[in-house]
């Protein structure tokens, strides 16, 4: 069974986002992502700066697997990347829910995020 924190917010795509005290964003991918995908190798994420629309790719992760595209569970301005993940990709293997975040976003708006599943739907989705 996948690990599916419940203080977090789920797109039908797998990621997962955090909304932080200061009204930022947190962005990764789920610990049934990560699993689904097997061993990462590589991950392109966005320029800082970079603005985002809810549903949009803003990057891929490569994996021995495959390669699947990422998408911004929220619109958003980038303000960080996580750029460890250029050196240790596989952090979002051992890690997905913390050294394996992607992104923070300033959120374009913020109420967009009701849109997103709770832990529980996720976990239904997932089966």
């Amino acid at each position: 069974m996948s690990n599916v924190p419940t203080n977090l917010c789920y797109a039908k795509s797998h990621e997962w986002l955090k909304v932080e005290t200061d009204g930022t964003a947190t962005v990764g991918i789920s610990d049934y992502a990560q699993s689904s995908l097997g061993d990462i190798t590589y991950v392109q994420l966005p320029k800082v700066g970079a603005v985002l629309k809810a549903g949009e790719v803003f990057g891929v992760v490569e994996s021995v697997k495959a390669a699947s595209d990422l998408y911004a569970p929220a619109a958003g301005t980038v303000i960080a990347i996580n750029a460890a993940l250029d050196g240790a990709p596989e952090t979002l293997n051992t890690a997905p829910y913390e050294g394996g975040w992607m992104l923070k976003l300033t959120l374009s708006n913020p109420s967009e995020t009701t849109t997103l599943l709770a832990a529980a739907a996720y976990e239904q989705l997932l089966g």
